[in-house]
């Protein structure tokens, strides 16, 4: 499908080491959204050869580590009326151009994110299965949003809630914040597939056990920063 009509969309990638991923990710913004649509990689410095072939198909801009620093770079050099945040190893359904009219053909929709399905060798367990449920009825109960949900923004909403944080952990959770008190946030179908690798990484019990242990320290009050460490040593 193409880009839709009326709506110039701009995908920012933030990516480190993500050449296993990057060139699929960058056929299902194609199938999506349309060959046309301008692609910003935010690079954080790959050691692989994430940024030569992001070259091929896309600007790259570089930027510190840190994913809202690298969103932010990826804003900065983007064009397009709406602002898609995707990460690396998150596929498009080719229905997403359609969905993203449909919601900001709505003048009091400032953005939103898509709801999510797994995909990976895991993808067909019953935990996986229920974990995409909990996420997705999580962001309709409470409207917030993780970057794998490929949050989206008009461009004005973007600047004019600063744009991320500079923020060690949560930046995604925190710019939802400000986003969804600025007007309307939507959760999106066609779901976007995630890649299940995190959690086959330390188990599916363990991996959830630290995201809600995390969530939660957040929620008290406990800073990014402090999280971040924590987050380090148990990843």
């Amino acid at each position: 499908m193409a880009s839709p009509p009326d709506l110039a969309v701009s995908v920012i990638i933030p990516t480190l080491d993500e050449a296993a991923e990057l060139p699929t990710t960058l056929d299902s913004i194609d199938a999506a959204l349309g060959p046309s649509v301008q692609v910003v990689v935010a690079d954080g410095g790959s050691k692989d050869r994430t940024a030569e072939l992001a070259r091929r198909r896309a600007e790259v801009v570089t930027s510190g580590p840190g994913r809202g620093r690298q969103l932010n770079a990826g804003a900065r050099s983007a064009s397009g009326d709406v602002y898609l945040f995707l990460h690396a190893d998150t596929r498009l359904d080719p229905g997403t151009g359609k969905a993203l009219a449909a919601a900001l053909a709505e003048p009091d929709v400032v953005g939103g994110c898509f709801e999510v399905q797994l995909r990976g060798p895991s993808a067909a367990r019953t935990i996986a299965r229920y974990l995409a449920a909990a996420i997705n009825r999580r962001s309709r109960v409470f409207k917030t949003a993780t970057g794998d949900q490929a949050i989206f923004a008009r461009r004005i909403a973007f600047e004019q809630v600063g744009g991320f944080p500079n923020a060690d952990l949560f930046e995604d959770v925190l710019f939802y914040r400000k986003l969804k008190r600025l007007g309307r946030t939507v959760v999106l179908r066609p779901a976007v597939r995630i890649s299940d690798r995190r959690w086959r990484r330390l188990g599916y019990r363990r991996t959830i056990a630290k995201h809600l242990s995390l969530r939660l320290l957040f929620l008290m009050g406990v800073s990014p920063a402090t999280l971040a460490r924590f987050y380090r040593r148990v990843r």
